[in-house]
């Protein structure tokens, strides 16, 4: 293959995969530092009126999981062929933005993702590893901002506990693992964010009303829509789903 792969070199550290399942995932968060008042969803479907009712909204941010099929590959570098790298940092970015640099990690870099911009970031504890963690994020630029991922301990301690609380057995840290994560946001500036620690960089993928969130109709037709159509017209593997950052039932 002549483009230069994006996935983490097989020599860097790697963890356990999270299990694609919400009390994982806000096991991870919260003891991280995210305010209990919010917590991840599943999203059953979206094209019915009535199950997409029993999401609580505003919707946050949008995980999507998905096959990295050769579809998307194709897509993915026609797309970032021309794209300079990324190189956005300080209080005046948009949305913030982590590379991937940890094997394994797109589930985790998924909820840093959404934790970590929009009205989300106003839920994060003071005083916590995650308050810490974003206070340090948000001046580095991208390179030394995955260092600083890469070496936190309490980021290494959350999702290895986490991991260990699946349903399943967990897989080994070694695995090579199909499915990833990528994570929608709504910016301050009413903005859908794609953001993939995969990629160059944040994406931004067009303008939400003061009103969408990102499970709008707005917001899907920018964000999700055209993943699965791109997966459909192929004739690929349709192995989507969704999980949703909001308010907590609890």
């Amino acid at each position: 293959m002549t483009h230069e792969s994006p996935d983490v070199p097989p020599t860097r550290k790697r963890f356990v995969p999270l299990e694609n399942n919400p009390e994982v995932m806000n096991s991870l968060v919260h003891n991280l530092g995210l305010s209990k008042k919010l917590a991840f969803h599943d999203v059953w479907g979206i094209d019915d009126p009535e199950i997409l009712a029993f999401v609580p909204r505003p919707a946050y941010a949008l995980l999507l999981i998905f096959p990295v099929s050769k579809a998307y590959e194709d897509f993915r570098i026609q797309e970032d062929k021309e794209r300079p790298e990324y190189d956005g940092h300080g209080p005046d970015e948009e949305v913030l933005w982590y590379k991937q640099t940890i094997g394994n990690a797109c589930g985790l870099i998924g909820l840093l993702h959404g934790v970590s911009n929009g009205a989300a970031r106003l839920h994060v504890e003071p005083n916590s590893s995650l308050s810490k963690l974003l206070d340090d994020a948000t001046p580095l630029k991208p390179i030394e901002r995955a260092d600083l991922l890469y070496e936190s301990q309490a980021l290494e301690s959350a999702h290895q506990t986490a991991a260990a609380e699946g349903d399943t057995a967990a897989p080994s840290a070694d695995d090579k693992v199909d499915l990833h994560y990528v994570c929608f946001v709504k910016s301050e500036k009413n903005h859908l964010w794609e953001m993939d620690g995969r990629r160059k960089g944040p994406l931004d993928r067009g303008v939400l009303g003061a009103d969408d969130d990102v499970l709008s109709e707005k917001a899907l037709g920018l964000g999700v829509r055209p993943f699965i159509k791109r997966e459909a017209d192929a004739g690929g593997d349709l192995r989507f789903s969704l999980i949703v950052l909001a308010e907590s039932l609890d």
